[in-house]
């Protein structure tokens, strides 16, 4: 290895290692920050040390909010939401790759042209059905509008054009009707996808927080958001606690995404072996 080529590997990952660093140092810093007093959060310099405040600021959030009730109710709408998003848009983006049939094309360009439209402008709708049907401060709010999207359709149709259609007839020869070609074809081949749209999809359910403001009525089906939002008062705030808070509602996140991601890479890397 010459000097040239040494000094340019070592530039390199010095660069990765700032940029992780960078990247890293926002969760070294709740982390530290819900170990100690809020004093602590305006200290010059800046402190950086754990403190031994957790447990206090861990019985605050417990006091100060339902988050017990509120985390259960995050996981439940997440998983459910997350469940629903992967079926229906897994069997709606395998149908569109691989069937052909009448304004198919037309229906998904309509559909497509959903994605350009604002999230805000749909706010306004959305409450107005839910209001007819009769489900605000209810469950169904949050998870039947989120059932599936247009993004995730569109992600799984991507990914599905590549299922050799030889392998869809020989299961046709084999007997295997049009959902049987999803469930035992499709499925196992869309994997890394499916990976990929859980995270996202259990991600943004989780951190959403102006939906659930503005459906739901009853504080005991408040999701963590909500209950975030409950630590702080409006003349003051104890921010320790409240990062606390928001380290509690973290953690899972980043325990769900290890384990779905580990299937996405796997995914991947199998798709590179074979290919």
């Amino acid at each position: 290895m010459t000097v040239e080529v040494l000094t340019k590997k070592i530039i390199v990952n010095s660069v990765l290692m700032i940029g992780v660093a960078i990247s890293i140092f926002p969760f070294y810093w709740l982390i530290v920050m819900s170990t100690n007093e809020t004093s602590a959060m305006f200290a010059f310099p800046p402190k950086l040390t754990f403190g031994t405040n957790f447990m206090n600021n861990f019985h605050h959030v417990l006091e100060k909010s339902n988050f017990i009730r509120a985390f259960l109710n995050t996981v439940f709408i997440a998983l459910i939401s997350c469940t629903l998003q992967l079926f229906f848009n897994s069997l709606t983006g395998f149908a569109f790759a691989k069937f052909k049939f009448p304004g198919s094309k037309l229906l998904f360009f309509a559909m497509m042209a959903t994605m350009m439209i604002p999230a805000q402008m749909l706010l306004v709708p959305q409450f107005i059905i839910i209001k007819e049907f009769g489900w605000l401060g209810s469950y169904k709010a949050l998870i039947i509008p989120g059932m599936a999207s247009a993004f995730g359709i569109f992600w799984i149709r991507q990914y599905a054009l590549a299922i050799h259609d030889d392998l869809l007839e020989a299961a046709r020869i084999d007997g295997c009707n049009k959902f049987g070609l999803y469930w035992h074809v499709a499925l196992p081949i869309l994997r890394p996808a499916l990976a990929f749209l859980a995270i996202t999809t259990f991600m943004g359910v989780w951190e959403d927080y102006l939906w659930p403001l503005i459906v739901l009525t009853n504080t005991s089906k408040f999701t963590l958001m909500l209950a975030l939002q409950q630590l702080k008062s409006a003349h003051t705030a104890d921010y320790s606690m409240v990062m606390t808070g928001a380290l509690m509602a973290t953690l899972p996140l980043i325990v769900f995404f290890l384990i779905v991601s580990r299937q996405f890479i796997a995914g991947i890397t199998e798709g590179a072996v074979k290919s």
